[in-house]
């Protein structure tokens, strides 16, 4: 069997009673994606299902309501969302980006002493998937689990995951004229989450001061896949409100960016840029 075709056995008969037919067409569509093919456009969906291609583009527009599909670049292509990471965090450690991305985060944590973690975003949400964490005192009381989610528009671990998302596609993700504040420092309207989101994109990082929680700082740099898109972020915690200028010369922020640059690497993305 080609490891790349759904195992369809099993399955329930065409003449099953309790056979759906739309959900069992949502259920093919997730099956179509593989690692040979990450992004999917709804026409070819629709081609490889047999299936109308406005049945398709129904059945995608639903699953990417979910969040189970989500747009994988501006053309038309989706692929898998986080949400389906969601059906079970228990199976999470043995997904490729956790099972690469755990030693990662270890050794970033054993470099610097501070809690380090990987996060995914899943819509308007910033989720935890993997954490390194320290026996600090200070760090217990505040420590967040693999499963934890935060919101993206107010947390600086949301601003890089946004990083590739132009206005349009931020309007739409956040369609309020006023976002829900934390702190000061939250951005109040799409248009400050995209003008926080580009700069970091520009920067390679982002460092935030007690910007979602008074007394913690943040580096997070951007996990890009293959396909170049940002599908993660590295992350370091510290309990201080914030950096010593001594902290971020001994090279906090670049061995934050080394991390991700490692694991972007072993999902074998390749920067052209630097070639």
């Amino acid at each position: 069997m080609n490891p790349d075709t759904p195992d369809t056995t099993g399955t329930l008969s065409d003449d099953d009673t309790y056979l759906v037919p739309a959900l069992e067409r949502g259920l093919r569509i997730l099956e179509l994606f593989n690692a040979r093919d990450p992004m999917l456009t709804p026409n070819l969906i629709a081609q490889r299902l047999g299936l109308p291609r406005t049945t398709a583009l129904r059945l995608v527009q639903t699953l990417q309501t979910l969040g189970y599909l989500e747009r994988a670049n501006r053309d038309r292509d989706v692929r898998l969302g986080a949400r389906v990471m969601k059906l079970g965090f228990d199976y999470l450690s043995s997904l490729a980006l956790t099972d690469i991305g755990t030693p990662v985060i270890e050794r970033l944590r054993d470099a610097t002493g501070f809690a380090s973690h990987l996060v995914v975003r899943d819509g308007r949400d910033v989720v935890f998937v993997a954490k390194a964490w320290t026996h600090d005192s200070v760090m217990s009381a505040i420590k967040v689990n693999i499963g934890t989610r935060i919101p993206a528009h107010a947390s600086v671990h949301g601003h890089v995951l946004l990083g590739d998302l132009d206005q349009t596609e931020l309007d739409a993700l956040f369609p309020e004229p006023m976002l829900p504040t934390y702190t000061p420092h939250t951005p109040r309207t799409a248009a400050e989450v995209h003008a926080r989101a580009q700069k970091y994109a520009a920067d390679g990082y982002a460092l935030s001061e007690s910007s979602f929680e008074p007394g913690i700082s943040v580096i997070s740099a951007p996990v890009r896949d293959s396909s170049g898109l940002i599908v993660a972020a590295v992350t370091l915690t510290v309990a201080r409100p914030f950096l010593e200028k001594s902290m971020i010369d001994q090279g906090l922020v670049g061995q934050v960016r080394h991390a991700a640059d490692d694991l972007s690497a072993r999902l074998n993305y390749h920067d052209a840029g630097h070639d």
